[in-house]
């Protein structure tokens, strides 16, 4: 038996993440020459640090954000080509150097790509590194020339005087990369946009559909070795000792690495890793972790919902009194679960280690978070660490703040210096570590007059929070800001409302699931405004509307509405529902429609989602991610759902994990409603109304309120 040490190191992983969101930069760094900046990309000069334009034209246009099948490699080259007046033809993309970023001081601002932020946070920024661009390019030429800069006009990289000269952006890039970088360049007005508003083919999508993407899992190099990692599985356990006398016997093994937390097998190839782990017998210290279920977990949450001092999120006008005067009051508790992220490609990275510089392949949400998760866990300085980033199998925040995988696989290659080490997490391993939205439980409280008018409600929730253990700036006086959305920050004039919070802290790991707050509280919150609609006898859609302070809200609903068709009677036997919810500067609404038979089998037939985020990039890429986002919804709804035993997750993999497939699609409907004059997200609102639509419509299909998640707990499924 192998015993392992225990020992307190020190972190310094939140104290370098907490340095790299430090003051912003705006253009290149000071003293920088042309010459440094055409060494950093290779002998091609930049013209500002986010391109670079080849002698035969091409631009190549630098990334900060992750692409996880969004669309940002497209969308975020589209702002930045818009203003550039380029050949979109000659366009590449490439993931801006992390290494680079972090040396020339944060140049690329931020790299996180979460909470629909991509394009909505970088918008203006890189539309100006775009301008400057095209600014110092046409300087360039009039420099040539002798003339003024003023005289000149740009189209598709190609710089013209009235003189009838002309200059390829290839051939002016070497003089304009010397140029100073204009301070404030001018911006196209909207209204002159030419490529903004367009769906040009996404740069992404060819290499996945043919098969040729290179995903973290795909790295191979010479002398590579494969890793396959146990953790505890109790969260919070330690490994006490281990014996691994059969594993070393068996095929292709190499080492065997542990820390306090995990142990791995090192092997010629993955699944001989992998078979090996299984080989070796852990004794693990739990503690009384080892006693927690779910049982216990929902009765400490009711806990939550009993207490009698709770913090208050938002207090408008006084619900208590409201309620005690009105004539009909309404009380409902709802609850979800744990959910897993259940990307397609497992936790994976790949790692060399050496004194003086570590290499790491990794498909992240945000290089710069995978940076300090690298050096930390590799003891090297930040400036020593050089993260390749590469397009993931799926994020959906399972791969942003949370960088566990990246600590792992760096830890396993510096105990074997100079060789490549891929780890990948089995898909045991990803199911039962995974960093879930967290489980809550709310309670309503809702008050109507004789007229049947909304006078007041009171929500309390409990609630684990996400937010204290990665971004503990955003609770403040005991409140989540992020977990209290949708209710603490809810559209509805109704003025006497009471937001009470209350933290649950819990073993289970909570993370950023995609869309986070903004999937559970609007069910909790749109299902109990239909309970109210139908205890005040009036339509759902009508109820709400008048109640809504904000046009664009309105918009949204009056919007979907008519996509579904909710001035006309529905076919004979099909029902249906519908909800509004704003998210991540986005406004949107969903409705939907569908059948049960047999008391428990439900056809979804059409899911209609409206949004308005300001402004379109991509448009078949919003309708992209409104189709995604149905689908998540629905999966999320009927299938998913984490459940604790011993300390422990039962579930496995995807036989007991179950989510939506092909056959259960619905028609989905796209309604893209622009107002301009702002920039809303996409990857995530569109998911926030899905779920409460479809439990609204099961409403009056059966009569049935459900208030808990999944429904195949209750009995139902999909047709097939």
């Amino acid at each position: 038996m192998t015993a392992v040490s225990k020992h307190s190191a020190r972190r310094t992983f939140l104290k370098q993440s907490a340095a790299l969101s430090g003051a912003f930069v705006l253009g290149l760094q000071a003293g920088t020459s042309g010459t440094a900046l055409a060494a950093e990309s290779g002998g091609a000069p930049e013209v500002t640090h986010w391109i670079v334009i080849q002698p035969d034209d091409t631009v190549i246009i630098r990334i900060a954000r992750s692409e996880l099948g969004q669309g940002s490699f497209t969308g975020l080259a589209q702002l930045l080509a818009e203003e550039l007046e380029c050949d979109w033809d000659k366009v590449k993309p490439e993931y801006a150097d992390v290494n680079m970023h972090m040396r020339r001081n944060r140049i690329f601002k931020d790299m996180s790509t979460g909470g629909s932020r991509g394009i909505r946070d970088s918008h203006e920024y890189v539309r100006q590194g775009g301008a400057a661009a095209r600014e110092m390019l046409i300087a360039a030429a009039a420099q040539q020339w002798n003339v003024p800069a003023s005289e000149c006009s740009v189209s598709k990289g190609v710089v013209r005087h009235p003189s009838g000269k002309t200059a390829r952006y290839g051939e002016l890039a070497g003089l304009a990369a010397t140029l100073p970088v204009p301070a404030a360049p001018r911006l196209k007005d909207p209204k002159d946009w030419k490529l903004i508003g367009k769906s040009p083919a996404r740069f992404d999508i060819p290499a996945k559909v043919n098969g040729s993407q290179v995903y973290a899992a795909d790295v191979r190099l010479p002398g590579m070795l494969h890793a396959s990692i146990l953790q505890s599985p109790v969260f919070g356990g330690f490994l006490k000792r281990y014996d691994d006398a059969a594993a070393k016997k068996m095929p292709g093994v190499k080492h065997i690495v542990s820390s306090e937390e995990w142990i791995a097998v090192v092997a010629d190839n993955w699944w001989q890793a992998n078979q090996a782990l299984k080989a070796i017998k852990p004794e693990w210290e739990n503690g009384d972790k080892g006693k927690i279920s779910s049982a216990s977990i929902m009765a400490y949450m009711r806990e939550g919902l009993e207490a009698k001092e709770v913090p208050i999120a938002r207090k408008d006008g006084d619900a208590r009194s409201a309620l005690a005067g009105a004539h009909k009051v309404l009380e409902a508790e709802y609850t979800t679960g744990f959910v897993n992220h259940c990307t397609m490609e497992p936790q994976t990275a790949t790692a060399i280690y050496t004194a003086d510089r570590l290499d790491v392949w990794v498909g992240t949400q945000n290089g710069e978070a995978s940076a300090a998760a690298a050096s930390e866990s590799g003891g090297l300085a930040l400036d020593k660490v050089y993260i390749h980033k590469m397009h993931a199998g799926g994020g959906f925040g399972r791969r942003g703040p949370h960088q566990d995988y990246v600590k792992q696989a760096v830890k396993i290659a510096k105990a074997i210096p100079g060789t490549p080490v891929r780890l990948q997490w089995s898909r045991e391993e990803d199911m039962r570590q995974g960093r879930y939205r967290p489980v809550t439980l709310v309670k309503l409280r809702g008050g109507l007059d004789e007229k049947g008018n909304w006078v007041g409600w009171e929500v309390r929730q409990s609630d684990q929070s996400i937010a204290v253990t990665v971004y503990p700036q955003f609770v403040k006086d005991g409140v989540d800001q992020i977990n209290t959305r949708v209710f603490r920050d809810n559209p509805y004039a109704v003025p006497n409302f009471t937001n009470e919070y209350m933290i649950r802290d819990l073993h289970v790991p909570p993370g950023f699931w995609r869309a986070v707050a903004h999937t559970n509280n609007p069910f909790y919150r749109e299902c109990f405004i239909d309970e109210l609609a139908h205890a005040a006898g009036k339509d759902p859609y009508q109820f709400r509307r008048p109640l809504l302070q904000g046009k664009r809200d309105q918009a949204v609903l009056d919007a979907v509405a008519k996509a579904i068709g909710w001035d006309k009677p529905a076919a004979e036997d099909v029902h249906r529902g519908i909800a509004v919810v704003d998210s991540y500067g986005s406004f949107t609404a969903a409705a939907v429609e569908l059948s049960v038979s047999k008391g428990s089998v439900i056809d979804v037939k059409r899911v209609a989602v409206a949004i308005d985020s300001g402004h379109v990039v991509h448009p078949d890429a919003v309708k992209a991610q409104i189709e995604g986002g149905v689908i998540w919804g629905l999966s999320a709804l009927m299938f998913e759902d984490i459940t604790i035993e011993q300390g422990r997750v039962v579930q496995s993999n995807f036989a007991d994990y179950p989510l939506a497939r092909i056959m259960h699609a619905p028609e989905v409907i796209s309604v893209l409603v622009p107002t301009g004059g702002f920039w809303g997200g996409v990857g995530e609102p569109p998911i926030g109304g899905v779920i409460p639509a479809m439990m609204n419509a099961l409403f009056k299909a059966t009569g049935k309120r459900i208030r808990s998640l999944p429904l195949r707990h209750h009995g139902f499924r999909y047709r097939t």
